[in-house]
């Protein structure tokens, strides 16, 4: 009787479900039909007028279709209709602003393009409505940078997407463009010579046997290329990557051939190729790739070069800290990168890292008066942040200057390349022209994501030169270098350490948080590297306390607090779950 019983009920349930899923199998396919209806409704709308000269110049029109499109995306926001519709409502706003006017359509149509991109990365118009942001830039708004990027993220998000070879296309073609408008802007300072010649000044290397960064001092601007070459055995030639300088000339003081031997590369060349180009080649022995940007103030072009993996017999110097256990599962942050690295994944530790006091020599960096000046507080800074490191956690600590002494900004990010760091971190102070703002914060490379962070990039980067072949640098750094990430939650452990010292001590405090911004001083660099800013020098308050030793200590011991929580973070050993 209970085994009837059971199977009755057993009976009943399944019946239920059986039914539920028909009436929601129902509801879905009612669903599917309503907005396809809606949309179908909707595109009639959309073609009606534009066959129609005389309805397209009344906005109500417009509106008229929009609003059955912004009923589908709103009301069925889970259905495969509601993206086309925002696409095509997008496309009427743009259209739209044509007639009207009206920049707010415009913005619109733009906000519609970036919720698709965002809410909707999976579908099939994703990739379309990222190139549509690209053409607003280039063609309703002016802006060629600005277009270069949209187009650079249909290459970098959508690699498989329909539209890529069309955003390539652009790109190329904005090259060109913003090329010509780069090579045409004289450098600040540099009285402009019309038909003179630029003299390409020297060249400087660093170099291991896996990286080598090549940098070529000019005195102003130009416009250059970059080629490589294949091996020729049959003329004994290496492979070769050489860069023209359009409307250049070779200096007096210029080496026409400079010896590196590293086993990535044999030898660094220039020459006059004609009458107004220098050529400079890198003979090659082993290459896994290569990039080239320029910097400003002075100008050079930068050439970083990456080789094949060699296994080295020597062993770095071990750090103290014991290795822990894995976490089980990834432990949340709110807000740096939750993404788990390589790094991470494979246990690395970190043994060496390079501390960078910023500015020296003839740049001063921020100062007061001449009197209070930057690279003096952040040098006494590392001096007292590089002790308190090799005693508390035992790495090996190097210093991109130890004097007062003036290092270009593509020279720090190399020293630690080839010291082969595991960290990078960069020392700053920073400035207001409001005396009354002040705050401790913290920066990783990546595009400035608020007014302050440009200004700030603008400042430590000593120039407000715009080019495309730093963006593209940066842009290409962040989307394929694994190193952002773990860039980021770096940055996250020194601003909470530092703020954690400063708010025990001092009533008065501040964190302006965590924050990203172009810096050139972190382009290239092969590990984590974050800048810091320190305090205000503006700030009466700052200034004051970023005079005194112990204001110094208790930010050294904050920033190697927030060292030591990260590499915990990434200490994992095999045997640990």
């Amino acid at each position: 009787m209970k085994t009837e019983k059971t199977h009755t009920k057993i009976l009943s349930v399944l019946i239920v479900l059986i039914v539920a899923m028909g009436f929601a199998s129902q509801a879905a396919g009612k669903t599917a039909s309503t907005t396809e209806a809606l949309l179908g409704k909707a595109d009639q709308c959309r073609k009606a007028l534009y066959r129609s000269s005389s309805k397209m110049k009344y906005r109500h029109s417009w509106l008229n279709c929009i609003k059955t499109y912004e009923k589908i995306y709103k009301s069925y926001q889970k259905s495969d209709q509601a993206p086309w519709a925002m696409y095509r409502a997008a496309g009427m706003f743009v259209g739209l602003s044509k007639y009207s006017g009206l920049e707010s359509d415009l913005d619109t149509g733009m906000k519609l393009y970036r919720r698709i991109v965002d809410e909707y990365p999976d579908h099939r118009v994703a990739d379309d409505a990222q190139y549509k942001m690209g053409e607003i830039f280039y063609k309703n708004k002016k802006d060629p940078t600005q277009a270069y990027v949209e187009f650079l993220k249909v290459d970098i998000k959508f690699p498989s997407g329909d539209m890529r070879p069309k955003a390539r296309e652009m790109m190329d073609k904005l090259s060109v463009e913003l090329g010509k408008t780069v090579a045409e802007e004289p450098v600040a300072g540099v009285p402009s010579k019309s038909g003179n010649l630029v003299s390409v000044k020297g060249i400087r290397h660093w170099s291991t046997p896996t990286y080598t960064r090549v940098v070529i001092d000019l005195e102003k601007s130009v416009k250059y290329s970059s080629h490589l070459l294949k091996e020729d055995p049959s003329n004994k030639k290496p492979r070769r990557l050489y860069l023209d300088l359009e409307n250049t000339f070779a200096g007096s003081g210029i080496e026409s051939s400079i010896p590196i031997k590293d086993g990535l590369l044999q030898t660094a060349r220039a020459g006059q190729y004609d009458k107004d180009t220098v050529r400079v080649v890198l003979d090659i022995n082993n290459m896994r790739g290569y990039k080239t940007f320029h910097l400003y103030d002075p100008f050079r072009i930068v050439v970083d070069v990456r080789g094949k993996n060699i296994p080295s017999s020597k062993t770095k110097k071990v750090s103290k800290a014991e290795p822990r256990s894995a976490r089980k599962g990834v432990r949340i942050v709110d807000s740096p990168d939750a993404t788990v690295s390589l790094a991470r994944q494979l246990g690395l530790s970190v043994k060496t890292i390079v501390i960078d006091p910023g500015h020296g020599g003839k740049d001063p960096g921020t100062y007061i008066n001449s009197k209070i000046q930057e690279k003096d507080i952040v040098l006494k800074l590392a001096k007292v942040l590089a002790t308190k490191i090799r005693k508390s956690i035992g790495c090996e600590v190097f210093l991109t200057r130890t004097t007062d002494k003036f290092i270009p900004l593509d020279e720090r990010t190399a020293f630690a390349n080839v010291k082969k760091a595991d960290l990078f971190i960069s020392l700053h102070i920073n400035a207001h022209k409001q005396s009354k703002v002040f705050g401790v914060e913290t920066y990783f490379l990546n595009m400035a994501t608020d007014q302050q962070a440009v200004m700030v990039a603008a400042r430590e980067n000593a120039t407000s030169e715009k080019n495309i072949s730093d963006l593209q640098s940066i842009l290409n750094d962040l989307m394929l270098n694994t190193k952002i990430s773990e860039s980021s939650k770096l940055a996250y452990e020194v601003q909470n350490g530092m703020m954690g010292g400063i708010k025990r001590t001092y009533k008065t405090n501040k964190s302006l948080g965590v924050k990203q911004a172009p810096f050139y001083v972190l382009i290239g660099a092969e590990m984590p590297a974050i800048l810091v800013e320190t305090g205000f020098i503006t700030n009466p308050t700052e200034r004051k306390r970023l005079q005194s030793d112990k204001y110094r200590e208790i930010l050294a011991n904050g920033i190697v607090s927030g060292v030591d929580q990260y590499i915990k973070s990434i200490e994992v050993s095999f045997g640990g779950g």
